[in-house]
């Protein structure tokens, strides 16, 4: 049993990569097209449309801190498993994994209550009241949305144990089949039921119940790691140590959130100023179009995201097995891939805007929705290239164990700068400064990603000469 995950050790990395990589990226692509798909069909039901669209933006980065919260649980103790069974620690394997279980089923409980008792402030701070239909949809799509939290935060946080288990297509068909049930019952209750914002958060849920209900069958067929009574007796300091790995992640998530709401607002506030989008029948289009990009963008970092938490327990069995030349190997291989998918993802946001506008049901807007939407995909995401490799460093950097590393050039790029330049450049430059604050936050985060990447070549250099030495 101990042995069951000694091939990360051997195998070709590149192999390695493909076979956890990929699960990996799909399980998240699916993920993200939970909410994706829902704004599809809202934005083309023509009694939604850009009301439904922009509700649907006001609600996403709630969604997002419970995804926060149960990445960081997944995460943490994900890597801290993988490290554990590179070191045959089979005892704290099992128990992180319990443990993990636990704390997820409390956390989403607890959000779960916070959100019903405190809905109205809640989305009035992520700016819902940008007129009354758009706050109408918004108190409708959040409700019941709000009652899937304990599945889906159960579902998302056991999707990376089940990877570390030695089973990433396991964890990736789970994803799916929720969200394949949520794909086929959208336009049934969009459009057949017309039951609107409330359709599209029930279809949600019933493919979130779908995917806890695999993990739960899961965790009772274990392999790498086997559960008993004991696993699920909370250890203090045992939890402590896997959250510090996942707490990188949970701050990626977290300050996201507040980038979202500080761009949220500060499109409110300079939509309002505008001559255009100041009339209250066009005063929701910025917030649509930006919840739109923002969704496109999560597609791009899904996989981005996907790829390098996919090699979280290589990276975490090398390590443990003092293999540093493999994790530099992986290391490579994984900026090298990031960067080749974020000059794909340039190339299409530059060159087909008006395409992907167009899925979005830009046939039912004005002309102002279309052109503003051009702009938006063009300069928002300019730097997407230098996002993607970002966004490697920081996990790639948590899966060595380096969580304080990974977090700070995490909340510089989310919070210090991804919140600092949405409330600042709008004042000089109105709207546009706001779709400027996210190519310059990737410029001057890369600056600093190099530099730590540098350090951690060195470092990778220094051991494999002591390797070799000894």
């Amino acid at each position: 049993m101990e042995g069951i995950n000694s091939f990360l050790g051997t195998e070709k990395i590149g192999r390695l990569m493909r076979k956890y990589a990929v699960p990996c990226i799909i399980s998240l692509l699916v993920a993200a097209l939970y909410n994706i798909v829902d704004q599809i069909f809202i934005a083309n039901a023509d009694y939604l449309g850009s009301y439904g669209n922009a509700a649907n933006t006001v609600v996403f980065p709630l969604t997002v801190i419970a995804l926060a919260i149960a990445v960081m649980i997944g995460d943490g103790a994900c890597a801290f498993v993988s490290i554990c069974l590179g070191k045959k620690d089979t005892d704290n394997a099992h128990r992180s994994v319990g443990n993990a279980v636990v704390l997820s089923i409390a956390a989403s409980i607890v959000l779960t209550a916070l959100y019903l008792l405190l809905q109205t402030p809640i989305l009035t701070a992520f700016g819902g009241y940008v007129n009354e239909r758009t706050m109408e949809c918004s108190r409708e799509y959040f409700f019941w949305i709000t009652l899937g939290i304990p599945f889906y935060m159960f579902g998302q946080a056991m999707n990376p144990i089940i990877r570390s288990d030695g089973s990433p297509k396991f964890a990736m068909a789970s994803t799916l089949a929720g969200a394949v049930l949520n794909m086929i019952l959208d336009p049934i209750f969009i459009f057949v039921f017309r039951w609107g914002m409330m359709g599209a958060a029930v279809a949600t849920v019933l493919g979130q119940i779908v995917t806890a209900v695999l993990a739960i069958w899961y965790l009772c067929h274990t392999k790498a790691v086997k559960l008993n009574k004991s696993s699920f007796r909370l250890h203090g300091r045992l939890v402590g140590r896997f959250l510090s790995l996942g707490i990188c992640s949970f701050l990626a998530q977290i300050s996201l959130v507040a980038a979202m709401a500080a761009v949220n607002n500060m499109v409110r506030k300079y939509g309002a100023m505008d001559s255009i989008f100041g009339q209250e029948e066009y005063s929701q289009i910025p917030m649509a179009v930006l919840g739109i990009v923002m969704k496109v963008f999560q597609i791009v970092i899904s996989i981005v995201i996907g790829m390098a938490a996919g090699c979280i327990p290589i990276v975490g069995f090398n390590v443990g097995a003092k293999r540093s030349d493999r994790a530099k190997e992986l290391f490579t291989k994984l900026l090298t891939a990031e960067f080749t998918v974020g000059i794909i993802a340039l190339l299409v946001v530059e060159l087909l805007p008006r395409q992907l506008i167009g899925i979005f049901g830009a046939q039912n807007e004005s002309a102002y929705y279309t052109q503003f939407a051009i702009k938006a995909f063009r300069i928002y995401l300019c730097m997407l290239p230098l996002a993607c490799v970002n966004k490697a460093a920081f996990i790639f950097l948590q899966s060595l164990g380096k969580a304080w590393t990974s977090t700070f050039l995490s909340m510089l790029r989310e919070v210090v700068l991804g919140v600092g330049l949405a409330l600042l450049l709008p004042l000089a430059f109105g709207l546009d400064g706001v779709l400027c604050s996210m190519p310059l936050a990737d410029i001057l985060t890369f600056i600093a990603s190099v530099c730590i990447i540098v350090i951690t070549y060195k470092k990778f250099n220094g051991e494999i000469r002591t390797m070799k030495q000894g």
